[in-house]
């Protein structure tokens, strides 16, 4: 009897994508019942007028389709947020793109631009997803190291890992694990090498209200040379706790608007209706407050609380200049991989936090872990003080 292998199987992708091990610490704490400082959920209580205008779309019937580029109100007040605060032009009718968060954004970004094996440069430690987004597309990571402990550019480095395949630099400022916030000099660097090499940037700019210490945002399309290449992707769900709403925005030339918004539409259809009008209530009523600056301040409040209890606990903390996740060094935990430390921690401790090895290539990171502090400040100071238990 011949025996032919079944046609039914996984594609050839998905056994190199595994769940995140930032999902999968966060289901381990919440078996235990412990305290998540593993996700990025920021679950502080969202702005008011924010809820409001989302209810008041639901109860006003805007729950239908809207445009694969979002309503105009919303891409509007994007318009004029980045105009006020990144010190970008664009045209609301042409060059923004409302997407479901930021990570549709850079999703159908990269269908749009780039090819199956096409180079990606992104700087290590990266964000899990940003690398496994690539892959996903069947395109190659490359990662280049940034100087730990104060994470600086290795121009040298980024320039040698150019190739003939590389087609884009993936930038995240402020950054998701490091909290580092590129300056003007390392962009203006990388600006000259993507101008020099022809190449596409991607900017993940959605930590871009978390500034610690006096630090400025800087969006690279701002830059001699850089707005017909720069694709700038940020979102609400970090800056108004909405991470479950996935409202994210991206700016770009208009010759590449219409192509991204293809693939958007291709996979979301569109952002989520009435949440799309409670964005633009935020970004409308918000926009002349206080609030973007009372948000720093919260939050290095609450960076300089957690870097107390890490140190306190042995866990020395890298200082996060934006963002809000610190990576600590835990060699005095036990577990030969991070993953086991992280775990051990968690039993130890009742907090949990997320392999520093899941933001660097294999073999590297291992004796890191990160620890996100957008929490309520309630759960935040219980977290610490149980942290210090360690001591």
């Amino acid at each position: 009897m011949t025996v032919t292998a079944s046609r039914l199987h996984l594609s050839d992708i998905a056994p190199t994508v595994i769940q995140s091990e930032i999902r999968a610490m966060s289901v381990e704490c919440d078996r235990v019942g412990g305290i998540n400082l593993a996700q990025g959920i920021c679950d502080t209580d969202l702005p008011q007028l924010v809820a409001a205008g989302a209810v008041d779309a639901i109860e006003s019937g805007f729950n239908i389709y809207t445009r694969l580029d979002g309503i105009a109100p919303l891409r509007e007040v994007i318009a004029h947020k980045l105009a006020s605060f990144n010190g970008m032009t664009v045209d609301p009718a042409t060059e923004v793109l409302v997407t479901n968060g930021a990570t549709g954004a850079l999703y159908a970004s990269l269908l749009a631009l780039l090819n199956p094996g096409d180079e990606v440069l992104l700087f290590e430690p990266f964000y899990g997803y940003h690398v496994s987004t690539l892959v996903s597309l069947r395109m190659k990571p490359v990662p280049v190291a940034l100087a730990a402990p104060d994470w600086q550019l290795d121009l040298d480095a980024v320039r040698s890992a150019i190739t003939p395949r590389t087609r884009a630099i993936l930038v995240n400022t402020p950054s998701n694990p490091s909290g580092k916030v590129f300056g003007q000099t390392e962009l203006e660097a990388i600006a000259a090498l993507a101008i020099e090499h022809d190449l596409f940037v991607f900017t993940d700019e959605i930590y871009e209200h978390f500034l610690f210490d006096g630090e400025k945002h800087i969006s690279l399309a701002t830059l001699p040379g850089m707005a017909d290449r720069t694709i700038t992707i940020s979102g609400l769900s970090k800056t108004f706790s909405i991470t479950g709403w996935r409202i994210g925005y991206l700016a770009a030339a208009p010759q590449w608007i219409a192509a991204i918004g293809y693939f958007h539409d291709l996979t979301y259809i569109c952002a989520p209706a009435p949440l799309q009008h409670g964005a633009a209530a935020g970004l409308r009523g918000l926009a002349d407050t206080d609030f973007y600056a009372n948000l720093s301040t919260e939050y290095q409040a609450k960076r300089d609380e957690l870097c107390a209890a890490l140190t306190d606990a042995g866990l020395t903390p890298s200082i996060p200049a934006g963002a809000y996740y610190i990576l600590a060094d835990a060699s005095k935990v036990p577990g030969t991989l991070a993953r086991d430390k992280a775990r051990n921690l968690l039993v130890s401790t009742g907090v949990a936090a997320v392999a520093g090895s899941a933001f660097f290539r294999p073999g590297r990171g291992e004796h890191l872990l990160r620890f996100c502090f957008g929490k309520k400040p309630g759960d935040l100071t219980r977290a610490c003080d149980q942290l210090r238990k360690l001591a």
